[in-house]
C-alpha cells in the first residue's frame, strides 16, 4: 500500500479516500483477530495468560483493536501497575503494533493519542479500581530506532537502556521510554 488510498467511481473517476481510524475494546469475541495480528506483527508468541489479561474490564481503555477503514490492522495491549503513591498507577504498554502495509497513515499516532487521552482523563473516583495514571512506560528493542523516534515524537523520553531485557530476541537490550501524564487542573480552574 503506497500513497493515498483511492476509490474509483462507476464513471472511472478516482477519488481520494479519507482514512477512518477507529479502535474497539479487545473482547472474547475479537480475541482471535488480536491473536492473528500479534502473530504477524510481533516476533514473539504471547501466552494464554497474556491474552486472558487483555480482556479484563479494567484495561478496556488501554487494550484496543485498531481499525483502518473498518479493517483490523493493529493492536495495543497494556496493563495497569501500582504507582508509588496510594491511588496512583502507571500504565505499562506491553505491545503496540500496526501491520506493515498500513504504517505511515498515522494509525499508530491516533491509537496512542487515544490511550494517552484515556490515561489523562481523571476517573470518576480515585480508588483501587480506578487509579489515576501518572506515567505511561514501555520497552523498545535497541535495534528498533523507528519505534524509538515514534515514541519520542509522541512525548516519551528514554529513561535508560535495559541490558538483556529480551531473552529470545537479538539484540537483547531495550530502551525504557516513559511519558508523564500531567494531573488534571483543579476543578476551579478552566
Amino acid at each position: 500500500m503506497s500513497g493515498t488510498p483511492t476509490t474509483v467511481s462507476p464513471s472511472g473517476t478516482k477519488t481520494a479516500l479519507v482514512p477512518r481510524i477507529t479502535t474497539s475494546a479487545i473482547t472474547i469475541n475479537n480475541l482471535g483477530t488480536v491473536r492473528k495480528l500479534n502473530s504477524v506483527i510481533f516476533p514473539v508468541k504471547y501466552s494464554d495468560s497474556f491474552y486472558k489479561s487483555i480482556v479484563q474490564p479494567e484495561v478496556e481503555d488501554y487494550c484496543r483493536l485498531i481499525y483502518f477503514n473498518d479493517i483490523p490492522v493493529g493492536t495495543t495491549c497494556s496493563r495497569i501497575e501500582k504507582g508509588s503513591k496510594e491511588g496512583e498507577s502507571k500504565l505499562y504498554m506491553m505491545t503496540m503494533g500496526v501491520l506493515a502495509p498500513y504504517r505511515n497513515f498515522s494509525i499508530g499516532t491516533a491509537a496512542l493519542d487515544e490511550i494517552i487521552l484515556a490515561a489523562s482523563t481523571p476517573p470518576p473516583t480515585i480508588d483501587a479500581k480506578h487509579p489515576r495514571i501518572t506515567h505511561i512506560y514501555l520497552h523498545v528493542q535497541t535495534s528498533n530506532t523507528d519505534a524509538r523516534r515514534f515514541y519520542e515524537k509522541c512525548g516519551f523520553k528514554v529513561v535508560s537502556e535495559v541490558q538483556e531485557y529480551y531473552k529470545r530476541l537479538e539484540p537483547r537490550n531495550a530502551w525504557l521510554l516513559e511519558k508523564e501524564i500531567a494531573p488534571p487542573p483543579p476543578p476551579d480552574q478552566p
